[in-house]
């Protein structure tokens, strides 16, 4: 029996399968249930002391309550291996974004690997690769219209790194304050966080500078012209240096710096300053793409259609799969190949990443699981504000879609330039501590981790919605 439905395709090139062939029901998620004295349980602590005696000690925080040992998970639920059941309210990274173990992607890997897992992806493509690229087309925005595959969201930006530099042969990029793209060593040159850069400085080229992120939270309605002025000063201060500005690189929303929103008008406004200017706008989607937002790209609801765009985690659901995707005009600055690609990858275009992106593109459509996160995310919202205005420790509740961040402070004259902000970054690690004693995984964000990020996977329900809810009103009762 076939599993798989074959696509349309619109130019009459062979189509291959694209997603499951039966609509499956959403899984029935569960609450948590906690069934050990402590968390983590024994075995968590087993499993923590032998992760100490063979991986790098900077990788994995060991401390209470950290880390438990994750063995199952199915649509918004993981288990451990104690056997306790959490709500999984960070989709493993804003990865897993339509559910743990979901049928049409297990369904995708289950069929690839009967047919080839690894082929030569820049000397003898598979066909899944040019279905898949094909289709990234058909979904982003405006004329972007082709992709160089990856691994991870840092290579994704890495590839747009240095399209920028072929297209532009300007080597300077301006990112933004609390930027975050990656660890590489590109990447790592555009993201902001100085605990990241600091021993690596003397390695990194330099070619980035930081712009002020146009956060209405700090700059209220003068927000976007703050960050304009900066940028534009940034490029006339580099026009004659060793680094001119050939691409500026953002996030719609910023995910680890905080949950932050661009405003829509600067992007439009960024938008027309590049064109003048010759230079190139990279989206950072890595994070945002792929319905976590409540459009499938965050970038969409401004209008704005970038010069590339990197995408990456929920592209896969799991299965490591990147890319970055831009216009006909600025790829093919690249030339055309001589037979040894002077930028490449092992598994670029691997057959198994491509079958299951087709697989999450597909129901992501077929379930409108983008729909479902715009929803749902209103109606967590909502609720958490019903909690800010309980609790002046709350500053802020932000985001869009399943996206969504809870800003713990100290002082609840919140956004008032008569007051300086001060991060409870103490209570928040206390908050998520506790959450996670509770059956609730979540994450920190924001440079001072004050900031409680909130990404389920769209397969959550207004019952474990409800159930957060509760569950962050008596943690907050004792904060």
């Amino acid at each position: 029996m076939k599993i798989f439905p074959f696509f349309k395709s619109k130019t009459g090139a062979p189509a291959r399968p694209a997603g499951g062939r039966r609509a499956v029901p959403l899984p029935k998620n569960a609450l948590p249930k906690i069934r050990t004295k402590t968390i983590p349980g024994p075995k968590s602590q087993q499993w923590a002391a032998e992760l100490k005696r063979h991986e790098c000690p900077q990788i994995t925080y060991v401390g209470d309550p950290y880390p438990v040992f994750l063995q199952k998970a199915r649509g918004v639920n993981i288990t451990d291996v104690d056997g306790n059941r959490f709500l999984d309210l960070t989709s493993c990274f804003s990865v897993v974004n339509i559910g743990h173990a979901n049928p049409a992607v297990l369904a995708a890997l289950r069929e690839q690997s009967k047919n080839m897992i690894h082929g030569m992806g820049d000397v003898h493509p598979n066909d899944l690769k040019v279905i898949l690229a094909k289709r990234l087309s058909e979904i982003t925005p405006g004329n972007l219209s082709m992709s160089i595959f990856s691994s991870t969201g840092a290579e994704a930006v890495e590839t747009a790194l240095k399209t920028a530099v072929m297209h532009t042969k300007k080597t300077g990029v301006i990112a933004f304050t609390g930027a975050y793209h990656g660890l590489t060593y590109g990447a790592l040159n555009a993201t902001h966080r100085e605990d990241f850069r600091k021993p690596f400085l003397k390695q990194l080229g330099n070619f980035a500078t930081h712009a002020p992120f146009p956060d209405t939270r700090l700059y209220e309605n003068k927000a976007g012209q703050v960050s304009m002025k900066a940028v534009q000063s940034l490029v006339k201060k580099n026009r004659r240096s060793k680094h001119p500005v050939g691409a500026v690189l953002i996030e719609p929303i910023q995910g680890r710096g905080g949950i932050h929103a661009v405003p829509p008008d600067f992007l439009k406004t960024l938008r027309a300053f590049c064109d003048h200017e010759k230079i190139l706008l990279i989206a950072d989607e890595v994070f945002t793409g792929f319905g976590r937002t409540g459009s499938m790209f965050a970038i969409e609801k401004s209008g704005v259609v970038p010069d590339l765009m990197c995408l990456g985690k929920g592209m896969g659901n799991g299965f490591p799969i990147s890319a970055c995707i831009g216009s006909t005009r600025v790829m093919y600055s690249w030339g055309q190949s001589t037979g040894d690609a002077i930028h490449t990858s092992t598994f670029l275009g691997n057959p198994l990443g491509c079958a299951v992106a087709l697989a999450v593109i597909k129901e992501l459509e077929d379930k409108k699981l983008v729909e479902r996160s715009k929803n749902l995310g209103d109606f967590f919202r909502k609720e958490l504000w019903k909690l800010k205005e309980k609790y002046p420790i709350i500053g802020d509740t932000r985001g869009a879609g399943l996206m969504i961040g809870i800003e713990l402070v100290e002082t609840p004259a919140y956004g008032s330039r008569k007051h300086k902000i001060v991060p409870a970054t103490t209570k928040a690690r206390t908050f998520i501590a506790e959450a996670l004693r509770r059956g609730l995984i979540l994450l920190p964000s924001g440079p001072d981790h004050n900031v409680i990020s909130i990404t389920p996977p769209f397969v959550i329900s207004e019952k474990e919605i409800s159930f957060c809810i509760k569950t962050f009103d008596q943690i907050l009762q004792k904060l």
